[in-house]
């Protein structure tokens, strides 16, 4: 325990160290902020007022804290397994004291954490200047959501982590991450909320992880659903996650080379 919260904080320090690259991953997101709200509020119009049970407010609070919560859970490209992978690196990170999985989820809670006071406020900062946003009308809901969003980022990592593992089968990580991008972005909610698909749909993509990393924690915000379900839901997926990335490691440690030795 105690190496897994030195790892939380090295890797806090680690991104906080580019302060500018933040800022302006930031002002991206904030920018399709805008983006996504007008074309999000003009599919809430054009179904007359409301659409899947959202309103103006809940669709723009929707779109802006999804676009903040995007670098919290890391919903864009990781390879950085699959390139030590790749090089034959991943051998010292196999003779640390600490499980590779356990070490990289450390230093990916500790981005998380960093991101949180950097990517999340500022695009929500800036959607609350130029539109009516639904805030939570409990009090609860707040503490809820901070245990969700932790849990969509772990789930997060845990797919991303087998999808990096991959590598060690097919050697070249541009397939799983083109795979992995498509789903970030169509399945896991943020391109529109998952409560826009056909009800059959809906039930097929909650069985995947992608809805639980960003459609849950919104949902938790929004006040959509049990939050408690969404909670207990969350946690056994990054339970399945996790568990399957160490079984995908365990296997893919049999098969490993480094430099035909």
């Amino acid at each position: 325990m105690p190496a897994f919260v030195a790892l939380i904080r090295a890797g806090f320090r680690r991104h906080s160290t580019y302060r500018r690259a933040a800022l302006a991953s930031a002002a991206t997101n904030s920018m399709f902020g805008f983006l996504r709200t007008y074309i999000l509020l003009a599919a809430v119009a054009g179904a007359g007022g409301s659409a899947a049970g959202y309103g103006p407010a809940s669709i723009a609070m929707y779109a802006w804290a999804g676009q903040g919560l995007l670098g919290v859970v890391q919903l864009f490209s990781w390879t950085e397994v699959a390139d030590r992978i790749r090089t034959g690196e991943i051998v010292s990170d196999l003779q640390r004291p600490i499980d590779p999985l356990l070490a990289y989820l450390a230093a990916d809670l500790g981005r998380a954490g960093y991101a949180v006071l950097v990517r999340l406020t500022v695009p929500i900062a800036i959607g609350a200047l130029f539109f009516p946003l639904r805030w939570p009308t409990s009090g609860w809901t707040f503490p809820l959501l901070a245990v969700s969003v932790l849990l969509g980022t772990m789930a997060s990592f845990g797919t991303r982590y087998l999808f990096n593992l991959l590598t060690f089968w097919w050697m070249d990580p541009r397939g799983p991450n083109t795979f992995w991008l498509f789903g970030g972005t169509l399945f896991s909610g943020l391109a529109l909320p998952i409560g826009f698909f056909p009800g059959w749909a809906q039930t097929a993509l909650w069985c995947t992880p992608f809805p639980w990393m960003l459609q849950a924690p919104l949902d938790v915000l929004l006040e959509r659903g049990d939050p408690l379900r969404l909670i207990a839901g969350g946690a056994v997926v990054v339970v399945i996650v996790l568990s399957l990335g160490h079984v995908a490691e365990r296997a893919a440690l049999r098969r490993l080379v480094v430099q035909g030795g």
